[in-house]
């Protein structure tokens, strides 16, 4: 897999991250991390973060009890990023 393609991160409903911009994230890549699947580059400083052409990417995954885990990479086509349990996390985790 080459970085093209990652899949993307297709929506962001997270409000107070530096990276959304009008539901899209401009990080190069996401990490999803945590417990329940937490978005783990979400970053709330009040400054705007990334690029603005930028659609981000899943850069990793470490829940590695999710069905579109492949060896620590997301093989989902694209996420979606929203508030569940943590500010922000990823609305496509499935569990195994």
């Amino acid at each position: 897999m080459t970085v093209i393609d990652l899949p993307d991160v297709h929506t962001c409903s997270v409000e107070g991250c530096s990276y959304n911009s009008d539901t899209a994230c401009h990080a190069g890549a996401i990490t999803v991390s945590g417990s329940q699947a937490a978005c783990g580059t979400f970053i709330d400083i009040g400054a705007s973060g990334g690029l603005s052409k930028m659609v981000a990417k899943v850069g990793a995954c470490h829940r590695t009890d999710c069905q579109h885990n492949d060896n620590l990479e997301c093989g989902a086509s694209s996420i979606a990023v929203g508030p569940g349990t943590d500010a922000a996390d990823c609305l496509t985790y499935e569990p195994v």
